[in-house]
């Protein structure tokens, strides 16, 4: 622009300077000049001199000989032009520099992650091209480890007999499925530790699952007791010389407490042990997540995977329901495709214990809390604290993901409407409302009981952890699963797929990522599926470095995995 006015005032001083001197030359080349009279009258010069003339007319009122003969008003004119052309061009400027502010700013809302054009309850999301690597790990990063805690073959067993044990100890696998499945690992690694016989655990019934489901009602007692027998002594029942079966449950005299969470082996050795070899037969409660991980002999964590991923197995019925239930899975249309295991957990008592804060009524709020009140008083307490803390849990991704959230996330990753999920959840809290955004965007959703026949379920029906089961083997064998919060099911997933091979996708959500992003009205689109994209290339179930304390369900690799 600077340069600009320099030109424009260089050529204003040009066109007003000398006004006589511009008056000579534009007399000097005026054909009407003396000088440029012509002397031949012939016809051909007649003819010529007049088309002179014609030029020198048009020349004569051309602009330089007009702005001659009236300097002063062409020259006002041309400075108010130039004037002009400046204000337009600076008015151009900013209204061209504002349309681009307005318009980036209304893509942005529009691209928001969390809006993706919402209408009502119902989310949609733009599309985002589907890579090749969405439905299993690259074959490169999964072929460097392979699984090694199977049964030792051609091993002479130095396991004694029943009656040369230290003695007999009896624990009650408390809670769901999945903590029962953990405390029946730790009771063998504990009986392995103090060379005690183990009886069969019994699966206790609790306050929410309120089951009355036997060990020999889900596993293959055979396969278990067999699979174990060079390493442990495990009977079905207590032995028959010790008459007073009831005493084992009831009397303080058999029963070992206040063992520490997580307790190394040494504590077994010192504490447990001396009144094992006492009495004879002792029973260890509470037993869920009494033995720790990185306190024990390795071979003991070895032995807990063997248990795991080997010794426990379902009963044939529930495997071939199973098999049933996937096979259904990947057939819904026309050809085989690939499917998806969902393990969302939103139901009531989750939201509840999480003490996050969640959209929604008014109403829907109020009774929540009276809830909290009732389930968690000493935590509730008058519920003043509570907003503070919800928004510092979701900050640290402490909170479990919303459905819609979830079908957010999903799309970013490139996943498309048209795959199939099956959802492994009890009953989401909020109901059809909450699971409208997830369903809209991903219609092909099904749970077992729409897979299955009332009829083939009905068998199942007695006991709920043979459902759970079903949802555990079907998660286990989907193309990809996926978490939305922690807890011993999903631990015990991602796990068992890394020990088969980390071949099968099991993404495990940031949390505080998808707050950080999903609370960020100004975020757009595309930077949205790029942090989602890049962040969870990491977070796909291959093999990781085991760290101090770390969680031997969820990642086997170290003791349980060996160098290919």
């Amino acid at each position: 622009m600077a340069e600009l006015r320099h030109s424009s005032s260089m050529g204003s001083r040009a066109a007003s300077a000398s006004p006589r001197k511009r008056d000579d030359v534009a007399v000097a080349s005026s054909p009407l000049s003396p000088d440029n009279i012509p002397t031949s009258s012939s016809s051909d010069d007649n003819r010529s001199r007049h088309t002179r003339d014609r030029g020198g007319l048009r020349s004569f009122f051309s602009a330089g000989h007009l702005h001659s003969l009236f300097p002063f008003s062409f020259t006002d004119d041309a400075r108010l032009h130039t004037h002009n052309s400046k204000i337009s061009v600076f008015v151009l400027c900013l209204i061209f520099l504002a349309a681009i502010i307005s318009v980036s700013s209304i893509v942005n809302r529009l691209n928001a992650p969390y809006l993706c054009k919402k209408d009502g309850i119902v989310l949609h999301c733009p599309r985002v091209k589907e890579h090749p690597s969405l439905w299993e790990n690259p074959y490169s990063a999964t072929t460097s480890w392979k699984p090694c805690a199977e049964r030792r073959v051609g091993i002479i067993s130095d396991i004694p007999a029943e009656n040369e044990t230290n003695g007999y100890i009896f624990i009650h696998a408390e809670g769901g499925l999945n903590q029962q499945r953990i405390a029946i690992c730790n009771a063998v690694a504990v009986a392995k530790i103090m060379n005690a016989t183990l009886i069969l655990p019994v699966l206790k019934q609790d306050q929410i699952w309120k089951d009355q489901t036997k060990f020999e009602d889900i596993f293959d007692v055979d396969h278990f007791i067999d699979y174990l027998r060079d390493d442990v002594r495990i009977v079905r029942d207590i032995p028959g010389w010790f008459t007073d079966k009831s005493e084992l449950f009831t009397s303080i005299r058999r029963t070992v407490k206040n063992i520490p969470k997580y307790a190394p082996a040494q504590f077994y050795i010192d504490n447990v042990l001396p009144r094992i070899k006492e009495k004879k037969i002792m029973s260890l409660k509470p037993f869920v997540d009494r033995l720790g991980y990185d306190n024990v002999p390795p071979e003991i964590n070895r032995l807990r995977c063997r248990v795991n991923y080997h010794a426990l197995k379902f009963l044939p019925e529930i495997e071939q329901m199973a098999d049933q239930l996937v096979s259904r899975m990947k057939n819904r249309t026309a050809s085989s495709n690939p499917f998806m295991a969902l393990h969302l957990r939103f139901e009531k008592g989750m939201v509840g214990l999480s003490f996050c804060d969640f959209v929604g009524t008014r109403a829907e709020k109020a009774l929540m809390a009276l809830y909290r009140l009732k389930e968690w008083p000493r935590r509730f307490k008058d519920g003043s604290h509570l907003w503070a803390l919800a928004l510092q849990k979701r900050k640290e991704g402490r909170c479990p993901l919303e459905p819609g959230e979830v079908a957010v996330m999903l799309r970013a990753m490139g996943y498309p409407k048209e795959t199939q999920i099956y959802v492994a959840s009890g009953q989401v809290y909020g109901g059809q409302n909450r699971m409208a955004p997830l369903r809209n965007m991903f219609p092909n959703l099904v749970a077992k009981e729409e897979l299955a026949t009332k009829a083939e379920l009905d068998g199942f029906r007695k006991h709920v952890t043979s459902l759970a089961a079903l949802d555990f083997l079907v998660c286990l064998k989907s193309d990809v699963f996926v978490m939305t919060h922690g807890g011993n099911f999903a631990k015990l997933i991602i796990g068992y797929r890394r020990y088969m091979g980390h071949r099968l996708k099991s993404i495990k959500p940031d949390k505080g990522l998808m707050s950080k992003s999903l609370g960020d009205p100004y975020m757009g689109w595309a930077t949205f599926v790029e942090d989602v994209v890049v962040t969870h290339q990491t977070r796909t179930g291959l093999p990781e470095e085991t760290f101090p304390n770390y969680d031997i369900w969820e990642n086997p690799l170290t003791p349980c995995m060996c160098k290919a």
